[in-house]
Parts: C-alpha cells; sequence; structure tokens
C-alpha cells in the first residue's frame, strides 16, 4: 500500500489516485460508521454535517453512539461495550463497511474492525494500538491541562476546548460543541484492544495538521507500517470546520481502496 503523504489543504484538492477511478468496473460502495473521540456525547450531531456531502458523493453513513459516553443508558461502559456498539452498527447495515475512528475512537475500530464485512480503516488524528497497548499507554506521561480525571470519570475543560480542539470553527459551532461535552467512563483509557484490525485490513491515518491539541508530528509517529498517510488542513474537528473538503477526502480514500483492492 502506498504510504507517501497526498496534499488536501485546499478546498478543491483530491487524491490523485482518484484519477485513475473512471475506467474501473463497478463495485459496491460501502457504508461509513463514524466512530467518535472521547468525552462528547450526541454522535449524529457530532457527525451531522458529513451526512449530505457524503451522500452526494454517494457514500451512505451513519454515526455510532458510544456507552462508555453514556450515550446508551444511565450506566458508563467500557472499551468493549463501545466495540459491542460498532460492531451492532456494522451488523445493521448491509454489504461492505468502512470505519472511521477520530480520537479516542481509533482503538475502537482497532477491535471493532476485525470483521469480515469491514473493508477499510480510516483513523482520524488518533491512536493505532498495537496489542496490549490502551490509549493510556500510548499517551504517556500526565494528562493534558484540558482533562479533568475523576475517580471513575474523565471530562474536558470547556473552557481550553475553544483553543486546542476548535481554533478552526465558528463561534456558534463552538459553542454547540461545548454543550456537548460529557464525563466518560476512565475504564477504556486502560484497556487495550483485544484484536487488532489493521493487521489484516487496509488503514489510512489522516493527519489534521493543525491539531493543537495532537501537533502533526505527534500524528505522524502514531502511524503504522504499511498504513496510507494523508494530509489535510484542518484541526482536530475536520468534519465540523471542513465538511465538504473532509468528505471528499473521504471518498478519495475509499474508492482508493477499493481500487487497490480489486
Amino acid at each position: 500500500m502506498n504510504t507517501v503523504p497526498e496534499d488536501h489543504s485546499g478546498q478543491s484538492a483530491a487524491s490523485p489516485r482518484s484519477a485513475a477511478l473512471a475506467s474501473d468496473a463497478p463495485r459496491e460502495t460501502p457504508t461509513l460508521l463514524f466512530v467518535h473521540g472521547a468525552c462528547v456525547r450526541d454522535a449524529d450531531w457530532w457527525w451531522s454535517r458529513m451526512v449530505e456531502p457524503l451522500t452526494e458523493r454517494g457514500v451512505p453513513t451513519t454515526a455510532i453512539a458510544l456507552p462508555s459516553c453514556g450515550e446508551t443508558g444511565d450506566a458508563l461502559g467500557d472499551l468493549g461495550d463501545d466495540v459491542q456498539a460498532c460492531r451492532q452498527a456494522i451488523r445493521a447495515v448491509r454489504g461492505p463497511v468502512v470505519l472511521c475512528g477520530h480520537s479516542y475512537g481509533g482503538v475502537i475500530i482497532t477491535e471493532a474492525g476485525a470483521e469480515e464485512r469491514v473493508t477499510q480503516l480510516l483513523y482520524v488524528t488518533s491512536v493505532m494500538p498495537d496489542s496490549g497497548q490502551s490509549q493510556a499507554e500510548m499517551i504517556g506521561g500526565e494528562p493534558a491541562p484540558w482533562l479533568q480525571p475523576g475517580e471513575d470519570t474523565i471530562g474536558v475543560d470547556a473552557d481550553m476546548m475553544p483553543e486546542y480542539f476548535m481554533q478552526d470553527c465558528d463561534e456558534a459551532t463552538v459553542e454547540a460543541a461545548v454543550a456537548r461535552l460529557t464525563r466518560q467512563s476512565l475504564a477504556p483509557f486502560s484497556q487495550p484492544p483485544r484484536e487488532i484490525a489493521w493487521r489484516s485490513t487496509p488503514a489510512s491515518y489522516i493527519v489534521c495538521t493543525r491539531d493543537l491539541a495532537t501537533p502533526a508530528e505527534t500524528q505522524r509517529g502514531r502511524i503504522r507500517a504499511g498504513a496510507h498517510r494523508v494530509e489535510f488542513d484542518a484541526g482536530h474537528h475536520p468534519f465540523l470546520s471542513r465538511p465538504d473538503a473532509f468528505a471528499q477526502l473521504l471518498v478519495d480514500e475509499i474508492k482508493g481502496s477499493m481500487t487497490t483492492c480489486a
């Protein structure tokens, strides 16, 4: 798999791999399932700006609610519960599936992606853990200054979120995002995935070059050998700040993988 990075810094940028797709025989387009990051709720809202541009480009998509964030009931789940929610979403759709994991969501898709119908993994400013590696172990050190850990849960400082996570979003979007912060179970961050899908499933890692919470160089250091690296000019939440351009990037990655694996 090609590991040369692609440049999606401009609104009209397109993957070089997409140019050769016109002559390819039609294949079934996968459904894209989005798995959001830590300490937020209302999965549908976080992905809402992506539904129309992806649908217009022929890619059906939906977002997955996470038990560890309290989106499926009163009790906060752990990593296993989040993986189960992802696998239930896979079973709910027909045909091939692409999993897109944002931030903490990358841990979930690493395990949940070990399903026969999952054809591709998309990691967005995320982590790609290996066997025995939890997110806490991969990040290491003391908690980031914007994290607010408690005895059993963890949250994000609402006052620091705009500067580090959403500096390229408009004020209304920032306010709506901050309103959807929540405290999440601490358990998933110390739990390693039990299966490692990226070893056998094509994977791409999207580096968000303006992410101030997880700097681009840190992201690049998390990419596993064999994963296709793509550079995208956005902060931590590209699906909120640049949804149309980000949708095009995802479609290019999906079509590129379909062509490579044909």
